[in-house]
C-alpha cells in the first residue's frame, strides 16, 4: 500500500466519522425534544436511543482504525 493511498483511506475515514458524529448529535437532539413534549412515544424515544448507541460504537470503531497501534 502506497502512502498515497494510504492517506486517502484515512481521509475517507475521517469524513465518514464527521458524519457519524453529526448524525449522533442530531439523535441526540430528536431524543431531548421528544422528551421535553408531554406526549412522548417510548417506542420511538427507544428505537432513538438504540440507534444513536449503534452510531456511538461505529464512532468508536472508527476512531479505533484511525489512531496508531503503539507498541511499548
Amino acid at each position: 500500500m502506497n502512502i498515497a493511498t494510504e492517506m486517502n483511506s484515512e481521509e475517507i475515514l475521517r469524513a465518514r466519522l464527521e458524519v457519524l458524529r453529526h448524525e449522533h448529535r442530531d439523535l441526540d437532539e430528536a431524543i431531548r425534544a421528544l422528551q421535553e413534549r408531554s406526549t412522548s412515544d417510548q417506542f420511538t424515544m427507544m428505537r432513538l436511543k438504540r440507534q444513536k448507541l449503534a452510531l456511538k460504537d461505529r464512532i468508536a470503531l472508527l476512531e479505533d482504525q484511525l489512531t496508531p497501534d503503539i507498541i511499548a
